[in-house]
């Protein structure tokens, strides 16, 4: 296939690529924090640039919205939740996922009836339903859970995750610490794989800062056809105070 027709293809995979790993990372052990951050990203042999933005406001309800925007190409995806925090838990309450821009547009919605004990939605224009369980997340604050778990010291985590109209098993596990280079400066990180299966080809590996409440800072993914995937923060707050890494001389 020529470069040029891959091209929304490729678009495609980068945007799923952010919506499943970008996070809400300003936490502390009992309490979430408002913040915001931005990243640029590319795609290896690819000259064309992406950005995404990601933020965390209370409502002032004790319900939180967690925001997510991506764009790249012609593309744009949207996520948005709203959550709350229970017994030190993070508790889904509405999720929504749209994608523009790549032919037929998608749109995914999620509700969790706690009280009745199932989640609905549409996906793919059609409607489900799926019985809860203890813990189940939805694809953004499946996030905040791993964050607040690498702030604990695990470094083995599982979640049970509604995905689209079914209910997943993500797999993460901590690799080692590094120290890595973005456009906001230098960050001593703890590096974190996704566990795939023994098989697969695709690769996920993020970086997230220790000393800035875990955000997440460094993102790379390989596809199955060997297209990389790479995201750098470029600024961010926490409760309204920059983030700032140790000055570079340039790029790492």
């Amino acid at each position: 296939m020529p470069e040029s027709t891959s091209y929304p293809r490729r678009t495609s995979r980068w945007l799923a690529a952010l919506a499943l790993t970008l996070g809400a990372s300003s936490l502390m052990a009992a309490e979430l924090i408002p913040f915001s951050a931005s990243y640029a990203a590319d795609m290896k042999s690819i000259p064309v640039n992406g950005e995404a933005n990601h933020s965390l406001v209370s409502n002032g309800d004790g319900t939180w919205t967690l925001n997510f925007n991506a764009g790249m190409f012609v593309a744009r995806l949207t996520e948005q939740s709203t959550l709350k925090l229970e017994d030190d838990r993070v508790i889904p309450l509405t999720y929504k996922y749209e994608r523009r821009g790549l032919g037929r547009g998608r749109e995914t919605t999620q509700t969790f009836d706690w009280a009745n004990k199932q989640v609905t939605g549409v996906h793919k224009q059609d409607a489900f339903s799926l019985p809860t369980e203890p813990g189940l997340l939805d694809k953004t604050t499946y996030q905040l859970a791993l964050q607040r778990d690498l702030m604990a010291g695990k470094t083995d985590m599982h979640y049970r995750v509604v995905d689209g109209d079914n209910i997943d098993d993500y797999h993460f596990r901590v690799t080692r610490d590094r120290r890595v280079t973005t456009r906001a400066g230098q960050f001593d990180a703890v590096e974190v794989e996704r566990v795939r299966e023994p098989d697969s080809k695709r690769q996920t590996t993020l970086w997230f800062a220790k000393d800035f409440n875990y955000l997440l800072v460094r993102l790379m993914q390989t596809e199955t056809d060997g297209q990389e995937y790479r995201i750098m923060l470029k600024e961010a707050t926490l409760d309204g105070e920059p983030v700032v890494g140790t000055p570079v001389g340039g790029g790492e």
